[in-house]
């Protein structure tokens, strides 16, 4: 009976229009991320001609992620004065003309900062969108729904960036590899973008909120940095969304050093070996891997956190992410290590899930905007971290036993941690009725 009633739940969440119309534009936009996404892998870092080595590899994920990291907390404040639908929309047509542009530089062989200036402005829009995506979110499910409507949209959103960068190998496959062929890759991405602009424009402006804010106020540099300081002392003064956060910027961290050495690995590293290949391949074998493992973890958490509570929920899979880098990492080869990103994708996944729940039940409506790009400023800045931690002590084929201890005893020490903050208030963040 309890299985049934999870699936009821989703039914009951599906059959709603507007859940559907948002759950759409997060599909075709995150599919066009993945297409995306692989036409920059390609042309950048599985390009013969192009070296990769820690530096270079860091030196990339900085200019594109820390800039946006920068402005990204006054992004926040615009969310919560801009109508979110409208944000949807601008932000997936700005992303058609800009990937034009992206895909005439890989066409033409522009590289260095001209190229990442425009890559960046696509990924800055991509990381806008996704916070309006989850402040949103609260406006088209029931708060009792937030659990699975969460763990339908964001792992699904997941699961559908990966099938973007199959279908990307695909055409690859097809007309071969070349700067030709990821621009014409990139280019594909302009129809899941536009695909999302139009599924936006079927909500009316204030459907999505922000609620009770008097849009016609212009917002003057003094309003936007104390509207900042406003939403960081909303945030302290909820320990559970403090904390919360503070778990999630730890594992992006140890997450992130282990993208980078798995980046390098199939880069420099391994090579083609039967069923598992090396490269390019076999760096997608490994994040179909992850794929699966984050649609795995879709089904798994609201079941038990009705049982065991968010914060349990969230040590649990830490825990996870330690054994796993102990037991499937530490061997170095492609068969462990395929197996490994799968849970590894699992604890990610299983994770955000109930960190984006615990943000949306404990903040205010007009502070989500600024909480959530909060969250994901949080999300670059540390991935940035990562890849300059990564740059500093990884070897240029990625391998390191140190590194591997030092991530192993991140994730276990994050869990501690986070169990002894959340144990004093655990209750509260265990609503009496959890969506199934």
């Amino acid at each position: 009976m309890r299985r049934s009633g999870r699936v009821g739940t989703v039914r009951a969440i599906v059959r709603r229009a507007d859940f559907r119309r948002l759950y759409a534009t997060r599909l075709f936009s995150q599919c066009a991320d993945g297409v995306f996404q692989a036409s920059l892998a390609g042309a950048v870092l599985f390009n013969p001609e192009q070296s990769a080595d820690p530096g270079q590899v860091a030196a990339g994920f900085a200019v594109l992620l820390l800039p946006y990291s920068l402005v990204g907390p006054f992004a926040g404040v615009l969310l919560d004065r801009w109508r979110r639908q409208r944000v949807i929309v601008v932000s997936n047509l700005l992303r058609c003309l800009v990937v034009i542009a992206v895909a005439a530089e890989i066409a033409a062989g522009v590289a260095g900062l001209p190229f990442y200036a425009t890559a960046l402005v696509v990924i800055s829009v991509n990381r806008f969108f996704l916070a309006a995506q989850s402040a949103a979110q609260p406006h088209v499910v029931s708060p009792a729904q937030l659990v699975t409507g969460n763990a339908l949209s964001t792992t699904s959103g997941t699961v559908i960036t990966a099938v973007g960068g199959a279908l990307a190998l695909g055409v690859r496959g097809l007309i071969g590899a070349g700067s030709g062929t990821y621009a014409v890759i990139a280019a594909c991405s302009l129809l899941g973008y536009a695909g999302s602009a139009l599924a936006g424009t079927g909500f009316p402006p204030d459907a999505l909120g922000p609620d009770d804010v008097e849009r016609s106020h212009r917002e003057t540099i003094g309003d936007i940095a104390r509207g900042l300081v406003a939403g960081a002392r909303h945030v302290l003064e909820r320990r559970p969304t403090a904390a919360a956060l503070a778990a999630i910027g730890a594992h992006r961290f140890f997450y992130g050093i282990s993208t980078i050495s798995l980046l390098l690995l199939y880069r420099n590293y391994f090579t083609t070996d039967g069923f598992f290949r090396a490269g390019l391949a076999g760096l997608a074998q490994a994040f179909a891997a992850s794929a699966v493992g984050v649609l795995a973890a879709a089904a798994v958490p609201p079941a038990v956190v009705r049982r065991t509570g968010k914060p349990t929920w969230i040590t649990t899979v830490l825990v996870l992410a330690a054994v796993t880098e102990v037991l499937l990492v530490a061997p170095f080869t492609m068969p462990t290590l395929v197996p490994a990103a799968l849970l590894l994708g699992f604890v990610a996944q299983a994770s955000k899930i109930c960190v984006d729940t615990i943000v949306q039940e404990t903040v205010e409506d007009d502070f989500r905007g600024r909480v959530f790009s909060f969250y994901d400023v949080l999300f670059n800045l540390t991935f940035v971290a990562a890849a300059v931690a990564g740059a500093i002590i990884l070897p240029v084929s990625g391998k390191s036993y140190l590194v591997l201890a030092t991530i192993a005893a991140g994730y276990a020490l994050t869990a501690v941690g986070y169990a002894g903050v959340t144990r004093r208030y655990r209750m509260r963040l265990q609503p009496a009725t959890v969506a199934a």
